[in-house]
């Protein structure tokens, strides 16, 4: 785990986002979140190819606590579906960085936007003092 926090970026909405480094990035959410959803039991994630804004919401997520939507970290097209986590959603309480990530996205921002949108979150230290 601790080799992804050095190279995530968090949102304040505790979604992260992982440079892939071949223009795709990997959202997830943070073991904050996960902790803070208990037992995770469904989860309902959007299909590939379909694009989002930026805090746009794109995923749903249920547990034994709660309810909660999951926002876009950055403006995209999905690209890929993690199809495991939606069938097995406890894998996220499991391994939420490496087996439980989300989506994967394109970014459909310029370069100067994307610098713009990336600039609002926050790296995993930061995010970790954020949220005490």
């Amino acid at each position: 785990m601790s080799d992804y926090t050095e190279k995530i970026l968090c949102a304040k909405t505790h979604e992260y986002l992982l440079d892939n480094n071949d223009k795709t990035y990997t959202v997830g959410l943070t073991d904050y979140a996960v902790e803070q959803l208990g037992d995770i039991v469904f989860l309902e994630l959007p299909a590939a190819g379909v694009e989002f804004r930026k805090g746009e919401n794109f995923a749903a997520v249920e547990s034994v606590k709660a309810a909660s939507e999951i926002y876009m970290p950055i403006s995209g097209r999905v690209v890929e579906v993690n199809d495991a986590v939606v069938d097995s959603p406890e894998i996220l309480n499991e391994d939420n960085y490496e087996k439980g990530w989300l989506v994967k996205v394109e970014s459909t921002s310029d370069d100067t936007t994307l610098a713009a949108e990336m600039a609002d979150l926050m790296e995993y230290e930061d995010y970790k003092e954020e949220v005490g």
